[in-house]
C-alpha cells in the first residue's frame, strides 16, 4: 500500500464509528468459537443463580432485548445530537470531535458484542444450559446497563460548546507540538522562497478535485536528493486542488523522475483533517465563535469560550519555531519548497473574523483585548508587530461602533472573562 493510500485509510478509520462494532463482531466470533472448543471444561461451572434452561432463556432474552434497545436508542440519539450540535456550532466538529470520541465507539462496541454473545449463547441452550456462558452474558448485560447510563451522561457533557471547543483545542495543541517540535529561537529568520526561474517541469493533479490532507516530506526530500533536483509543492496542506491544477514544480534535470513517485506522497480527501493541518483547529474554533455571534443564535459567551482556546493555541504557536519554506537535505542542499502558515497567518485567522462579527459585543471586545495584551506581554518581541496591529484594529473598530463615551470606555477594558473581571 502506498503512503497516501495508507494515510487516507488511517484517517478514515480514525473518524468513523462503525469500525469498533465491526471489531466487536470479530471478537464475538473468536470468543464463541473458543468457548465451543473448550465447552467440556466449563459445562459444570456456574456463574448464574438460576439452574434451569427455561430460566436461562429468560435471562438471555432479556439481555438481548436490553442491548438491542440500547443500540437503537444510542444511534438514534447520536444522529439527532450530531445534527443539533453541527447546526449550532459547526459541521466540522462531526468528523473531528464527535465520531472520534472513544467513549461512544467503545460503548457501542460493547453493546454489539453483548447482543451477539447473548444471542449466540441462547442458540446453544439445549436440554442442559451452559451456565458459565450464561454467567458471562449476564456480566456483559450488567456492564451494558452501566455503560449506557454513563454514555448518556458523557454525551450530555460532550455536546456542550465548552467541551467541544476544548476537545478541538486539545487536538490542535497536539498537532502544533507535532508539526512544530522546536521552541522559538530569535536567531531563526523565516522567509518565503521566491524562485525567479521558470520550472523545468510542472506536474498537474490528474485525479478528482480534492483537499490536500498531508504530505510525506521525508520521501519528497529523498526523491529530490536522488535525482538532484528541487521540488516545489504548489499547494499547501488544507488547500483545495482542482483537476489539472499544478501540484508540483520541478527545477533541474527533472525529466527522469516518474510522476507517480511524487504523487503517491500526497494524501487527498474530501475535507480537511487535523493531523498535519495546524491551522484547521483555529478554523474550527473560529467557526464556532462567529456562529455563536450570529443574530440567529446570539450567544457571545460561547464566543468568549472559543477565544479562550484561541488564546491557548496562539500562545503555543508563538512559542514555537515556525517552519520556513525551504527544506534541505542532510548536506544542507535545498531540496523542497513547502509553504506553511506563518505567524501573521495564525494571528489573522484567530482574531480578524471574530473581531469583525463580535466587536460590538462588550464580552467579545474585552476578551479579545485581554488575549492580545497578554500575548504581547508574554511572547517574544518578534511576535508583537502582528499582535499590535490587531490591537490597533480593535481600537479603531470600537471607536466606529460605540458613539457613547461610556460604552466605549467599557468596551475598551481588558477582561479575561469577557465581562465581570476587569483588570
Amino acid at each position: 500500500m502506498q503512503w497516501n493510500q495508507w494515510y487516507s485509510f488511517r484517517s478514515y478509520i480514525r473518524s468513523t464509528l462503525w469500525t469498533v462494532p465491526f471489531v466487536a463482531l470479530l471478537m464475538y466470533i473468536v470468543v464463541i468459537q473458543t468457548f465451543d472448543w473448550i465447552k467440556e471444561e466449563f459445562v459444570a461451572v456456574s456463574l448464574w443463580p438460576w439452574s434451569s434452561p427455561s430460566g436461562a432463556q429468560v435471562v438471555l432474552q432479556t439481555i438481548v432485548t436490553l442491548t438491542l434497545t440500547f443500540i437503537v436508542f444510542t444511534f438514534g440519539s447520536l444522529l439527532v445530537a450530531i445534527q443539533v450540535a453541527s447546526g449550532q456550532l459547526t459541521p466540522r466538529i462531526i468528523a473531528t470531535a464527535l465520531l472520534r470520541d472513544n467513549v461512544i465507539r467503545v460503548t457501542v462496541g460493547l453493546f454489539i458484542f453483548t447482543l451477539l454473545f447473548a444471542t449466540g449463547v441462547l442458540g446453544r441452550i439445549e436440554e442442559e444450559a451452559r451456565y458459565f456462558l450464561i454467567g458471562i452474558a449476564g456480566i456483559l448485560g450488567y456492564c451494558s446497563i452501566v455503560a449506557f447510563l454513563f454514555l448518556i451522561d458523557h454525551a450530555a457533557r460532550l455536546l456542550r460548546p465548552v467541551s467541544i471547543v476544548k476537545r478541538i483545542g486539545d487536538l490542535g495543541n497536539g498537532v502544533i507540538e507535532q508539526v512544530y517540535p522546536d521552541s522559538f529561537d530569535s536567531r531563526d529568520v523565516r522567509h518565503e522562497t521566491q524562485l525567479n526561474l521558470v520550472p523545468d517541469r510542472t506536474i498537474l493533479h490528474h485525479g478528482e478535485s480534492a483537499i490536500v490532507l498531508a504530505v510525506n516530506l521525508k520521501a519528497l526530500v529523498s526523491e529530490a536528493r536522488r535525482f538532484g533536483i528541487v521540488i516545489e509543492l504548489a499547494q499547501r496542506v488544507g488547500s483545495f486542488v482542482a483537476s489539472d491544477e499544478p501540484l508540483f514544480r520541478l527545477y533541474g534535470d527533472a525529466g527522469k523522475i516518474e510522476e507517480r513517485r511524487l504523487v503517491r506522497n500526497i494524501a487527498f480527501g474530501p475535507e480537511r483533517t487535523i493531523e498535519q493541518d495546524s491551522a484547521f483547529a483555529f478554523r474550527i474554533i473560529v467557526d464556532v465563535g462567529i456562529k455563536a455571534l450570529s443574530k440567529a443564535i446570539n450567544d457571545p459567551t460561547t464566543a468568549v469560550v472559543a477565544i479562550d482556546q484561541l488564546h491557548r493555541l496562539l500562545r503555543k504557536v508563538g512559542c514555537r519555531r515556525l517552519h520556513g519554506d525551504e527544506v534541505v537535505d542532510g548536506s544542507g542542499q535545498l531540496r523542497l519548497i513547502f509553504r506553511t502558515p506563518d505567524w501573521d497567518d495564525f494571528v489573522q485567522l484567530a482574531i480578524r473574523e471574530i473581531r469583525f462579527y463580535g466587536a460590538e459585543n462588550f464580552q467579545v471586545a474585552r476578551r479579545l483585548r485581554a488575549m492580545i495584551e497578554n500575548l504581547i506581554q508574554t511572547l517574544p518581541d518578534e511576535r508583537q508587530p502582528a499582535l499590535r496591529t490587531e490591537l490597533d484594529l480593535l481600537d479603531r473598530a470600537l471607536k466606529s461602533i460605540h458613539v457613547m463615551s461610556e460604552d466605549l470606555a467599557l468596551a475598551s477594558v481588558s477582561d479575561l472573562q469577557g465581562l465581570g473581571a476587569a483588570s
